[in-house]
């Protein structure tokens, strides 16, 4: 798929995000819009997904990490056509297969359930030495939030991975720098990233997680390297592609109102 067709789809995610989040009133826009691109790259160009078969053995696993960002997977899985976009109207309401955080016994789609933060890691190491172990050539990739890695699960699982050379692991770092109670650097700072997980035995690259092409390259040389997990630090801005939300830890967990969502919606018309 082009370039320009996934960022189309990004945009339209960017959308059904706002809407969703409008009519639940409650939930997570800010690290949703800053990890749509990824979600997009993942799901229209770079992974090996059948939506008709959600529980192929073959395909491609994605593990949302960071799951209070789950209306931008959710967008994703709709438009990809796992579920009819008409039901991310039902975000969060009562008895909804749309959960605050991603569901995999309710939702097709969804290969692990997650929330709470630092175990998504641990998870994609199972699946990624399973594969090995049943001689299998998918990927598992995972997203994690920067301020999520203040968390010891991660560099526990960090370890892991390169200790058995999981090199079927590709994971994300959203790195847009704002967590709930302010900067990461203030909070509990995890920098400096990139030597971190290189020093953990990780190949690391850092690109502009917004650069749909720059997306697509870096998994891409991530395929190439044998014998070591693969970490793409994604340079994100929280809220992107609304004004208002912007660099805003204020909108970490609130939902815009109506007139908030009208104009969200006309910037990203």
């Amino acid at each position: 798929m082009s370039l320009n067709v996934v960022a189309d789809y990004a945009k339209e995610m960017r959308r059904k995000i706002i809407s969703m989040l409008g009519l639940s009133g409650s939930g997570h826009p800010g690290g949703s819009l800053s990890a749509t691109d990824i979600l997009a790259e993942l799901y229209f160009d770079g992974m090996r997904v059948d939506p008709s078969n959600p529980k192929w053995e073959d395909r491609d696993r994605l593990i949302l990490s960071k799951g209070h960002a789950a209306p931008a997977l959710y967008a994703a899985l709709a438009l990809k056509g796992y579920f009819p976009v008409e039901e991310l109207d039902n975000l969060r309401k009562l008895g909804s297969r749309l959960q605050g955080h991603p569901d995999m016994k309710k939702l097709p789609g969804v290969d692990m359930s997650s929330g709470s933060l630092g175990q998504g890691l641990s998870a994609a190491n199972g699946m990624a030495l399973a594969g090995r172990l049943d001689d299998k050539d998918y990927y598992v990739y995972v997203i994690m939030g920067d301020g999520e890695n203040q968390e010891g699960q991660v560099w526990e699982a960090a370890m892991f991975a390169a200790h058995y050379k999981l090199d079927h692991i590709i994971a994300f770092v959203d790195h847009n720098r704002l967590q709930i109670d302010g900067n990461i650097t203030d909070v509990l700072s995890p920098e400096p990233l990139k030597d971190k997980w290189q020093s953990f035995g990780w190949n690391v690259q850092q690109i502009d997680g917004h650069n749909i092409e720059q997306i697509a390259t870096a998994i891409a040389a991530a395929k190439q390297v044998k014998a070591q997990p693969s970490l793409i630090i994604a340079d994100t801005i929280k809220g992107k592609g609304v004004s208002f939300m912007e660099n805003q830890v204020s909108w970490h967990g609130n939902a815009p109102k109506a007139q908030q969502v009208e104009q969200a919606l006309s910037e990203l018309a």
